[in-house]
């Protein structure tokens, strides 16, 4: 199932499928190296759960939900 990365629980692993954000967000978002085919887990959501922070490819990056939710995901069931 495919959905916005900014509705995963902390801890639940997914795969980038598109990055739907036009413009400078777009090009900021693939630029950070969330680009389809991606592998990542969820780390961690401050307390009010915005920020989110991923971990990909050796390294954790924070996202705010604004842009986490131009980010379509499959999840993984196995989390």
């Amino acid at each position: 199932m495919v959905i916005s990365m900014r509705k995963m629980a902390v801890n639940q692993k997914g795969c980038i499928r598109a990055v739907t954000a036009c413009g400078e967000m777009g090009r900021r978002i693939r630029d950070m190296g969330l680009v389809p085919g991606t592998e990542f887990m969820v780390v961690g959501r401050a307390p009010l759960t915005d920020p989110v922070a991923v971990r990909m490819k050796g390294f954790t990056l924070s996202l705010r939900n604004g842009e986490a939710e131009y980010i379509s995901v499959e999840a993984c069931q196995d989390a």
